[in-house]
């Protein structure tokens, strides 16, 4: 009886969302994932999984266990690759989180550089602006952008990132460019629907004093590319990161506004669970990311940045 074996088939199972899955994952039957599922219920005592004919489910005992087992199989992993890393190649799976756009505009190219390194490496990627819970749905790391909220997650920063206030030309010509982040109260806002109001709207003066602006919100999204595309229709004044905008702007369908007034540079981090070991091929995967970024990195070339 392979402990580990049915410790794999069972977050195989919670992370595929199937047993069928879980078996191509595991290059094994569908019926190997069952019965070792089900001789692991029987060894703990405890039912794990609901099953229906529509979708399984974690029961609360299964959650807990899910959890340990992570850890345990991402410590045994470690513990080998410690063993063996000056021999053997990087290996192993990597569930990855990140936001939407900069997973497309940035994080895509890196990770085909970073596989074509080290063909042994298999991906699992999430690209979506909301706040991934990374113990409950079992990713290895997540990469986000600003200031962190959640003060139990490990981090290891990985570059920066600038904010922007932008309009087009046409909407500039029509409404007038406001010169104080106080005269955007008479101007249309298009927000990011992700963060609250005085997180976008805030800025910052060159004697270090915050303001926070109040423009008239005509569009809320919850995608920066969205709304970049809305301000450059000419229909508000957006407020963004430069890894956002910045194609934007170098082509000349946004210009940049309010440049004195905007806040210090907000980090982009790789986050990992607590409480377990970080495998050797996460920490290379965030080596990698941070050679890639950095606090100087290449979307903010050529741009008029605070």
């Amino acid at each position: 009886m392979d402990k580990f074996a049915d410790i794999e088939a069972f977050t195989a199972v919670v992370e595929a969302g199937t047993f069928s899955a879980a078996g191509e994952r595991l290059s094994v039957a569908k019926s190997v994932v069952s019965r070792r599922i089900s001789q692991l219920e029987r060894r703990l005592g405890s039912q794990l999984l609901h099953r229906t004919t529509r979708r399984l489910a974690l029961t609360d005992t299964g959650k807990n266990f899910y959890q340990r087992a992570v850890q345990i199989l991402a410590d045994l992993d470690d513990a080998e690759q410690s063993v063996t890393e000056e021999t053997i190649e990087l290996r192993g799976s990597l569930k990855l989180a990140a936001p939407l756009s900069f997973g497309l505009r940035h994080l895509s190219d890196a990770i085909t550089d970073f596989l074509n390194e080290h063909p042994a490496i298999e991906l699992n990627l999430d690209l979506n602006d909301r706040n991934i819970n990374l113990v409950e749905e079992g990713f290895d790391m997540a990469v986000r952008i600003g200031e962190l909220q959640d003060s139990t997650l490990v981090a290891r920063r990985l570059g920066a990132v600038r904010n922007m206030t932008c309009a087009s030309r046409a909407y500039l010509e029509r409404h007038g460019e406001p010169k104080h982040p106080d005269e955007l109260h008479h101007h249309i806002g298009l927000h990011y629907s992700n963060i609250n109001y005085k997180q976008q709207w805030r800025y910052q003066t060159p004697e270090g004093k915050t303001i926070y602006a109040q423009p008239q919100i005509r569009i809320r999204a919850n995608n920066g590319e969205a709304l970049a595309a809305a301000a450059s229709a000419g229909l508000g004044i957006t407020r963004g990161p430069s890894f956002i905008l910045g194609s934007y702007i170098k082509e000349g369908s946004l210009v940049t506004i309010l440049n004195e007034y905007q806040r210090a540079a907000v980090g982009i981090y790789a986050v990992y669970p607590p409480g377990r070991l970080i495998p050797r091929r996460i920490k290379v995967f965030s080596d990698f990311l941070a050679g890639r970024y950095g606090d100087h990195p290449y979307w903010d070339d050529g741009l008029r940045t605070a």
